[in-house]
């Protein structure tokens, strides 16, 4: 039934988004360089909805590397500017940049000595003025019928802020590892942080047995770790093959006496093998790559030290 209202919104809004790219010029780079070569903070600052954007962007700024944290002006007035530093750079947003908290802040802002970035809607205000850098984010109209409540505005400013953090990331060459650091929780900072000694199961949860062994005691090696597999070493220590479930059932049909051979000669022999260096995704890749269920870690020596197992990656909610 509303469709069309709908249609119309997006319509508006992809309007005012687009018409900001004719609007780049000089202070958006001067705007760029200040938060470049901000020794302190970029401090993100406006009203009302323009409060909630000017937290977005400032939440983005956190997560590529660039310190930063979210000011109410309404609040700043009343004591908490004293959060602000000579060395910090205040970012505000505003569309009319005539909003009172913001005004009233100005004359303080400059007494600090802080530089000022503004987002607005109005150029020729009194906040733009005031400003070192001014980036124009006005708007032919709002996309509300009643044509008053902040909707093309909001998602302009909320743009403008995004472009600025993309050319951040281009001028401080920030990389995918940069931004993963800052995001351990979530899937891609584990796809790129946690290695396999992270997760590997290790010390008495790894069955590790001779090549002499016999299979029945493997067997009770492989019980007692609660393991999957056996990892085969010589007499060395090294690494040599990999005793699983699979090896046992594909002897079973050859030897019902398999109980009593020596686990070198059914063993999986050269068997593939990780670091524990190597990222966990790129485990889990290998994993899947190669169609087995487990492999063993080793260290610099060839001798295991571990093995790592897809459900213990699944678990951890591991990609890649």
């Amino acid at each position: 039934m509303y469709e069309y209202i709908a249609r119309n919104v997006f319509k508006i809004e992809a309007n005012a988004i687009s018409s900001l790219a004719k609007k780049i010029g000089k202070s958006f780079d001067d705007a760029v360089k200040m938060i470049a070569l901000c020794k302190g903070r970029i401090i993100l600052t406006g009203m009302g909805k323009t409060g909630i954007i000017a937290q977005k962007i400032s939440a983005t700024f956190s997560s590529i590397g660039i310190p930063s944290l979210y000011l109410n002006p309404a609040e700043a007035i009343h004591g908490d500017l004293g959060r602000v530093k000579r060395n910090d750079v205040i970012l505000a947003i505003s569309n009319s940049g005539e909003t009172d908290e913001l005004i009233t802040m100005l004359p303080l802002i400059k007494k600090i000595g802080v530089k000022l970035i503004t987002l607005t809607g109005n150029i020729r205000s009194t906040l733009a003025r005031y400003s070192d850098a001014v980036c124009d984010v006005s708007v032919e109209k709002e996309a509300c019928t009643l044509g008053v409540v902040p909707t093309s505005s909001t998602t302009a400013a909320l743009a403008m802020g995004d472009a600025l953090a993309v050319a951040l990331i281009k001028k401080k060459k920030i990389k995918l590892k940069d931004f993963a650091f800052y995001h351990p929780g979530g899937a891609l900072g584990k796809k790129l942080i946690l290695k396999v000694e992270d997760i590997m199961r290790k010390e008495k949860s790894v069955a590790v047995v001779e090549e002499d062994c016999l299979v029945k005691d493997v067997l009770l090696k492989i019980t007692s770790a609660k393991a999957g597999a056996a990892c085969v070493v010589d007499k060395k220590g090294k690494l040599v093959g990999i005793f699983t479930d699979g090896d046992l059932r594909r002897s079973l049909d050859k030897n019902k006496n398999i109980l009593e051979q020596k686990v070198k000669e059914v063993m999986t022999r050269n068997p593939f093998f990780i670091t524990h260096h190597t990222l966990a995704s790129e485990a889990l890749r290998l994993i899947q790559q190669k169609q087995i269920d487990e492999i063993p870690v080793v260290n610099k020596k060839n001798e295991p030290i571990g093995v790592v197992d897809e459900k213990d990656l699944l678990l951890k909610g591991i990609t890649y």
